[in-house]
């Protein structure tokens, strides 16, 4: 059986290699952007490119899901 912790901890995973992907894809788009710089795509107008946007929005999608796997666990609904 599956523990929360396992759940966690791949959701946790799939976040953090997806962070790297949109940032290094950011950063072929425009050499030096940071991490702080994708949280602000509209300040670089590169960052407009569709491809970009499809990464950076599966990563709002792994995010939501963390949240809300998160918030179930912790309204003890997690235990069944």
């Amino acid at each position: 059986m599956t523990t929360w912790d396992e759940v966690e901890r791949v959701v946790r995973q799939l976040e953090e290699l997806q962070t790297q992907k949109v940032l290094e894809l950011a950063r072929r788009l425009r050499a030096g952007l940071t991490s702080e710089d994708v949280l602000n795509p509209h300040d670089f107008p590169e960052l407009s490119d569709p491809d970009w946007q499809f990464e950076d929005g599966l990563l709002t999608g792994i995010q939501s899901v963390a949240t809300a796997l998160r918030s179930h666990r912790r309204e003890g609904r997690g235990d069944r």
